[in-house]
């Protein structure tokens, strides 16, 4: 176990944590029952590196470092937002499963923008 500082509450690690498994879970869904492989992978990627670049961020060598990481975070749930539209658009995803994790990017995307947000003000 490595050392780390105390557990604090931490929305934006939780929700792009928790994020990255129902896209991980979406895209078994997409290659098992749809078999569609290029959105799916594209999802996938863009998906979990939300929450990678959150992580990364916690260990960043500046400020400057920090809100680069943040900022691409945020790039990286707009592009997913995006390849979720595309989903529900081309009816891999129907309406409640569009509906069902809508909220959850909607909820990423606020957070990430508001942390960048304080990050420039505070510069």
């Amino acid at each position: 176990m490595r050392n780390e500082e105390p557990r604090r509450n931490d929305p934006l690690k939780e929700k792009s944590f928790a994020f990255s498994l129902r896209v991980i879970k979406l895209y078994k869904y997409l290659t098992n029952t749809h078999r569609e492989y290029i959105l799916s992978k594209q999802i996938l990627r863009s998906g979990t590196a939300i929450g990678a670049l959150v992580r990364e961020a916690k260990f960043a060598q500046s400020k400057a470092d920090f809100l680069h990481k943040l900022t691409i975070a945020l790039k990286e749930a707009n592009e997913t937002y995006y390849w979720l539209e595309l989903l529900h658009q081309s009816e891999y995803l129907d309406d409640t499963m569009f509906q069902s994790i809508q909220p959850d990017i909607d909820a990423l995307l606020s957070l990430l923008i508001a942390s960048t947000k304080t990050v420039k003000n505070k510069q």
